[in-house]
C-alpha cells in the first residue's frame, strides 16, 4: 500500500511488515506535516502494529509543535530514524533528546543495519 501527504512532503508506504516514512529531502516538518503524517501511518496500518522505518534524510528542520506530535502514540511499536549527514544525526539526536518517545526509537545512517534493528527488535 502506498499513501502521499501534505503535498507530498510526507511518503507513507507498508508492506507486510514494515512502514517507510519518506520526508521530503529540504522537509521544514510542522506541526500539520507531523499530524498528516501520523494520520496517514495509522490509516495505512490499522489495527496493527508495525515497525517503522523514517527516512529524514535532509530534512531541513523540525519544528517543536511537531516533535510533540511524534511522542504521541501511533502504529508504530519501534521506530528506526534514518539520515546520512552530520546535520540528519544532529537533528534526531535533538528530537530524540528532548522528546519522549512512545515507543522504542534509534538513528542510523545505514539502512541495511536499520532494518536488522527493526527485524531484531520485533522479535
Amino acid at each position: 500500500m502506498e499513501s502521499f501527504a501534505d503535498d507530498e512532503v510526507v511518503h507513507v508506504t507498508l508492506d507486510d511488515w514494515l512502514v517507510r516514512l519518506t520526508w521530503a529531502s529540504g522537509a521544514k516538518i510542522t506541526e500539520p506535516a507531523a499530524q498528516t503524517a501520523m494520520a496517514e501511518v495509522n490509516r495505512l496500518c490499522g489495527s496493527t502494529h508495525r515497525p517503522m522505518l523514517v527516512d529524514m534524510t535532509e530534512t531541513a528542520s523540525v519544528s517543536r509543535a511537531a516533535r510533540n506530535v511524534f511522542t504521541l502514540p501511533c502504529a508504530a511499536n519501534i521506530i528506526a530514524l534514518l539520515g546520512k549527514s552530520p546535520v540528519d544525526r544532529v537533528i534526531a539526536n535533538f528530537v530524540l533528546g528532548v522528546s519522549k518517545m512512545p515507543t522504542p526509537t534509534k538513528f542510523f545512517n545505514s539502512e541495511s543495519l536499520a532494518l536488522a534493528w527493526l527485524r531484531e527488535e520485533r522479535r
